[in-house]
């Protein structure tokens, strides 16, 4: 039958999520740090094997052989050491091993110099590990218990720590749900992930999502590591990655490997691109995405905060693939220059811009997408624009062609005062629903 103790041990691990051997591991440093508080020295390497079942402890000071050492010698050295060792920190750097080469060195909790050794155990030779028993003449006091209590805290904190650690290791470069706890002064926010906190920079935040206190929410781990106070674990909701890890999720074709991701372009919190691809002619990888009635692609949607997704086709042919990467324009041809890696892809007058885009963002993502630098020009050679323009260059001609069109006043409705901004967002809605419903009705 288990002792008290031993059952004690075995609830405290249930409780921590932590395995027996390290709760005992805990428990005997403790017993050390106590025995050392009570009845021993700190130039003593005090080591204890406890038996939870029957009470008993096995206690001994361990210390590795080393030659003998002359004493003026030691101490000269020591001195130069500890004066190497100042002279580095004025230097604000650290003592490195080729500076101590030639200098005698010994650590008499961790060390015993042969002739010592000898009295202990006649057969001790150097490098040998040796036990000096050490007798426990009593009951520990109330220093000595607070010691060990100190010390198996520290210690079931560290183990925490590592588990945890070792929990999210398994989990960087994937999603974890957490919740909005608070913002931290740099303008980021603390997100409570249950056992750990993890960081969501300003960096790495959405632009226009709004993060409320309290609010549950996905988050794509983009790192884990271990720093003095424990796991620091960064995270993001603006890494084009989360793309692809949500597809992943509720897209069981590419879950499958049947349908890859080829490319992402993202444009966080407006605009990606995804390129699929399959071999298996039997599958529709656009199809696959979209889902039934949009169900699939509108369930992505929700979880980006309602980011807009262009599902491309994949194509080892440039040309097809630049065409079908500025979608939801229609291009009437595309010029490819192999050397520069540039291609020039032209487009009817009412089509100009819906493949720039708004702001450029289309052709930029395109260019992003297939890694050509893609120029858009209108068929009447009236307009031309790359995707490494500025913004306000693409405005500027976006803003010349509205008013040219709204001098005509028929295009758009005989409206006296037009955005760029509204008539691009018109048309990529009309086009993109257009395009989902043709996908859910085939």
């Amino acid at each position: 039958m288990s002792s008290e103790i031993a059952k004690s041990l075995q609830f405290l691990c249930d409780e921590k999520g932590l395995e027996y051997n390290v709760v005992l591991d805990a428990l005997q440093t403790a017993l050390a740090a106590a025995y050392r508080k009570d009845f021993g020295n700190k130039q003593q390497n005090i080591q204890v094997i406890f038996d939870p079942e029957t009470g008993d402890m096995k206690i001994w000071d361990e210390k590795e052989v080393i030659e003998d050492i002359d004493e003026e010698t030691l101490v000269h050295d020591q001195e130069e050491l500890s004066k190497r060792r100042e002279e580095a920190h004025k230097a604000e750097r650290e003592l490195s091993e080729e500076e101590m080469i030639g200098l005698m060195r010994f650590n008499p909790k961790t060390q015993i110099m042969l002739t010592e050794a000898k009295v202990h155990n006649k057969k001790a030779k150097l490098g040998d590990i040796i036990k000096i028993d050490l007798e426990h003449p009593g009951d520990f006091g109330r220093m000595a218990a607070q010691t060990a209590k100190q010390v198996i805290i520290q210690k079931l904190r560290e183990a925490e720590r590592g588990n945890v650690f070792e929990d999210f290791k398994n989990q960087e470069k994937g999603i974890v749900q957490g919740v909005v706890q608070r913002r931290d002064r740099s303008g980021g926010f603390i997100i409570d992930l249950g056992k750990i906190t993890g960081i969501l920079s300003s960096s790495e935040m959405m632009p226009r999502e709004r993060y409320n206190l309290g609010t549950k929410m996905r988050f794509y781990v983009l790192s884990v590591s271990m720093g003095n106070r424990g796991p620091e674990i960064i995270l993001s909701r603006k890494d084009k990655r989360i793309v692809e890890v949500v597809f992943s999720q509720e897209i069981p074709e590419i879950a499958s490997g049947d349908v890859l991701i080829k490319g992402i372009a993202r444009d966080a919190g407006n605009r990606s691109k995804v390129s699929v691809f399959t071999e298996d002619e039997s599958i529709d990888p656009i199809g696959s995405c979209i889902g039934q009635r949009g169900s699939r692609i509108t369930t992505i949607i929700e979880e980006l905060g309602g980011e807009k997704i262009d599902i491309i086709q994949y194509s080892e042919k440039p040309i097809e693939y630049i065409k079908n990467s500025l979608s939801p324009a229609k291009i009437n041809s595309v010029e490819l220059n192999e050397e520069k890696k540039e291609a020039l892809a032209m487009v009817a007058s009412d089509q100009f811009s819906l493949a720039i885009g708004r702001g450029g963002q289309n052709v930029r993502l395109a260019a992003e997408l297939t890694g050509w630098k893609i120029k858009v020009q209108d068929l009447g050679g009236e307009k031309e624009i790359s995707s490494e323009d500025e913004v306000i260059e693409v405005e500027k001609v976006l803003q010349e062609k509205v008013e040219k069109s709204a001098q005509g006043g028929s295009a758009l409705g005989g409206k006296e005062e037009i955005k760029t901004e509204e008539v691009v967002e018109d048309v990529v809605v009309e086009e993109s629903a257009s395009k989902i419903k043709e996908e859910s009705v085939e």
